[in-house]
This record gives structure tokens, sequence and C-alpha cells, in this order.
């Protein structure tokens, strides 16, 4: 078995126990913890890319108006995604949560073929077609309109289509992402903690 295909499986692992680590967190508004993964991961990107000496190199490459334009799109798109799956997943919307997650990788196809004028063999319909009928079922079984996984699965996927034709390497583009989000995520937890609602270092 190739390296590759152990790294989708360590990575859909990991994926699949975060519910039960956002879960543990309940208690934490949403918007915090949002603004704290936000926070934390643009520290730890920024430490890797001084650690290994990129620093020139990422700011040349970021640092640019159309570069910048993109990112932007892309770090509100990701912010979306991340505050709607923290949220659905604290308020008991597993399930639907999950969904968006299995209709998201049909849009990326869809969006494939439309967008990037990717083309398929007339196999690869077949599990496409079932996947799809899938869920199709579930969305009827659920009865309600589906909205947290529709917002997963659409925010997510121009997510990916964005980043697939976005120029930096996924290093530096995840590290821009998270700087534009930066600020607003300091703000609002400087604001949060004035105003005695601060969970970091106070919840038990």
């Amino acid at each position: 078995m190739n390296k590759g295909i152990w790294y989708a499986v360590g990575a859909y692992a990991v994926w699949g126990l975060f519910p039960i680590y956002w879960k543990w967190l309940h208690q934490v508004p949403a918007l915090q913890l949002l603004s704290h993964r936000i926070g934390w991961s643009f520290f730890l990107l920024l430490a890797v890319i001084l650690a290994t000496r990129q620093w020139q190199a990422f700011r040349a490459a970021a640092l640019n108006r159309r570069v910048l334009r993109i990112y932007l799109i892309a770090a509100v798109l990701i912010g979306v995604n991340w505050l709607t799956y923290v949220w659905a997943v604290n308020a008991g919307f597993i399930v639907e949560t999950s969904l968006g997650y299995f209709i998201n990788p049909l849009l990326s196809v869809l969006m494939g073929v439309l967008f990037l004028r990717e083309r398929l063999r007339a196999w690869q319909w077949v599990p496409i077609g079932m996947a799809t009928a899938g869920v199709l079922y579930l969305t009827f079984a659920y009865g309600a309109l589906p909205w947290i996984a529709l917002t997963l699965a659409f925010s997510f996927g121009l997510y990916g289509l964005i980043k697939k034709v976005a120029p930096l390497s996924s290093l530096y583009g995840l590290t821009l992402e998270t700087g534009i989000l930066f600020l607003p995520a300091l703000a609002y937890l400087l604001v949060a903690n004035a105003a005695g609602q601060g969970a970091f270092l106070h919840a038990g």
C-alpha cells in the first residue's frame, strides 16, 4: 500500500475524531473556538515558515494584490466552513454535518467538470451516481432542508476550487488565509475577554 493511501486513511481518521474534540469544548461559544483555531493555526504555520527560513520567499509570494484578493475569498470561505462545523457539532447536528461532507466530494467533482474542464470516464460516473442517490435518499429522509450540510458542502467545495487555481503552496496559502483572519479573530477575543466572556484560561 503506497504512502498516499496511508496519508488519506490517517487524515480521515483524525477528521472523524474531530467531533469528539469539539464536543469536549461545548461550553465555549463557537465563535471563540473559531477565533482560537485561527490564531493558534496562524502562529504555528508562521513558526514553521520562520524555522525553515522561508519568510522572505513567503513574503515575496504573498504580498501581491492579485494573490491577496484570491486568498481573501478563500479565507472567508474556510472561516464560514470552520464556524458552521464547530457550531453544528456542539449544537447536536452531527448527522447533518456528516451529510455536508458526504455531499462535498460530489460537489467537487461537479465543479471540476464545469469549471476546470476535467473529464470523467464512463465507468467513473457509476460510483458518482450511486453516491448521489445515497445523498438524495439521506436528504429526503432528513425531512427538512439540510442548510447546515449545504453550507458546509458549498463553502468547502468553493474553497477547494479556489485552492486548485491559487498560486501559493499549501503551507503559504493556509498561512496567508489564517493571517487574513487573524486580526478580526484577535479583536473578537479581546472584546469577549474585556466583557468577562473569554473562556481561555477561565473556563473549567
